[in-house]
């Protein structure tokens, strides 16, 4: 039977959230399973799952960072303004109906794992080029077009419906964005860039720390991840919920009525590690590979989240707060806020070496070097 993927822009609206991690990515993993404290925001409750979530995931990752990582995103504006980037995609896709088809607005929010087999793929061998990836899924679904719910074109205008979402091809994407942030920098500091440059150019990467943040704070909501992404969808021999407010409920209504408390993160913190992203022999691209196996690892955390909700156990309307529930969503910010960590100290420490940049500051510095030879 096909798994309905036919979503409304208002159940899109809904996936925002924050949290899990893959135990198979190092220890990078590992530590998601300890701890995570916060600068700045340790004292407050968590009053809500989008904004204010997605600032916090950043805030513990910037915790998260071992002692010799670069100090000038770590100073408190630089944090505010990390904190306030991680919010910007949503933005993006909330205002300009145009940009809610482009990926970054809309469809690199999540990724439906169970669509991928649906579509006669084997999930741990897509294509880590998002293109490709684009092609291969679209003859997939073709092929394979009994599987997938009719798409009502009345509630298809922006065409994503037929997509599973690229979540990690985002996170992939900003990561080696970052990565080319951090080689100019570094450049810029070691041949002579101006201060103005220099002061530009750590703007950038707190930039794109910041919108990375994000894009690993969604996928580590495990709602992210799935077509049961807002109530179980199709064959249902559990009972689960078909509830239209279960996202949101997640993503903010837990928190909320738990009046969840930062301080309780606090002595879970361990440093970031970085992930190991060795060359593979498939060619593809390891980082890619890392997050694919993350968002996988949250796609396993679906069905237990909706046991708990079957049980009663996630407060809901005339429902008590209970351990299991807090554990539960506790766990997934700790993850978020780990994993963000480890992505952007791996992003640090495997930044390349920006040759070109580096000869053209070169020549500068050395105006014999860089006059062109006299016409003959």
């Amino acid at each position: 039977m096909g798994r309905p993927s036919n979503r409304s822009a208002e159940d899109l609206a809904s996936r925002k959230g924050e949290w899990h991690a893959d135990r198979n990515l190092n220890m990078c993993i590992r530590l998601s399973f300890l701890a995570i404290g916060a600068v700045g925001l340790l004292t407050w409750p968590v009053r809500a799952w989008d904004a204010v979530c997605h600032s916090l995931v950043s805030q513990l990752a910037l915790a998260a960072l071992p002692k010799d990582f670069p100090d000038f995103v770590q100073g408190p504006a630089e944090a505010e303004r990390i904190a306030f980037l991680a919010n910007v995609p949503d933005r993006w896709r909330s205002v300009d109906p145009w940009l809610r088809q482009s990926g970054g607005s809309w469809t690199d929010h999540f990724f439906d794992v169970e669509q991928i087999a649906d579509a006669g793929l084997d999930i741990r061998r897509v294509s880590s080029l998002r293109y490709d990836f684009v092609v291969s899924f679209a003859a997939g679904r073709a092929a394979n077009i009994a599987k997938f719910h009719e798409i009502d074109p009345a509630k298809n205008s922006d065409h994503t419906q037929e997509w599973p979402g690229f979540s990690p091809w985002a996170m992939a994407e900003y990561y080696h964005k970052l990565r080319a942030a951090i080689s100019s920098w570094k450049a810029f500091v070691e041949v002579g860039g101006t201060d103005g440059e220099i002061f530009n150019a750590r703007a950038d990467i707190v930039n794109m720390m910041g919108i990375l943040a994000h894009y690993v704070g969604d996928s580590a909501q495990p709602l992210h991840t799935t077509v049961h992404y807002n109530g179980w969808s199709g064959a249902n021999p559990q009972g689960y919920t078909v509830w239209r407010g279960f996202h949101s409920w997640i993503d903010g209504g837990f928190a909320a009525k738990a009046q969840l408390k930062l301080p309780e993160l606090r002595a879970r913190v361990t440093p970031a590690e970085p992930i190991r992203v060795m060359a593979r022999s498939d060619g593809r691209d390891p980082f890619f590979v890392a997050m694919l196996e993350h968002v996988i690892a949250q796609n396993a955390r679906v069905e237990p989240l909706y046991v708990l909700e079957k049980a009663g156990l996630l407060g809901h309307g005339a429902q008590a707060i209970t351990a299991e529930g807090r554990a539960f969503i506790s766990e997934q910010l700790l993850v978020g806020g780990q994993m963000l960590a480890c992505v952007w100290l791996t992003a640090w420490q495997s930044a390349p070496v920006d040759t070109y940049l580096r000869t053209q500051l070169g020549k500068r510095a050395d105006p014999v070097r860089s006059r062109k030879p006299a016409s003959p």
